[in-house]
């Protein structure tokens, strides 16, 4: 496992074997990561997220907040009247 040091892992988080954790990365306490999953710099992973084996998160993703899309609305589901 390897966690740079200026990563912030909340106690809470289930983090699975032979990880990779970048600089600046933020992993909340919701969050399950799988084995042999790289997460690079600045990085956030926050909500109940459950990310599998074997990905590749890139630099400077967020994953699990609401988007910034002002016209997001969870309510809508993806089909014929998206836009």
């Amino acid at each position: 496992m390897k966690i740079h040091p200026t990563a912030i892992l909340d106690a809470g988080a289930q983090i699975g074997a032979d990880i990779e954790i970048g600089p600046f990365s933020t992993i909340g306490p919701e969050v399950v990561i799988g084995d042999s999953t790289i997460v690079q710099s600045h990085v956030v992973i926050e909500g109940e997220v459950v990310i599998g084996t074997g990905n590749f998160i890139g630099h400077g993703a967020v994953i699990g907040a609401p988007p910034q899309d002002l016209a997001f609305s969870p309510e809508r589901k993806r089909g014929r009247d998206w836009q």
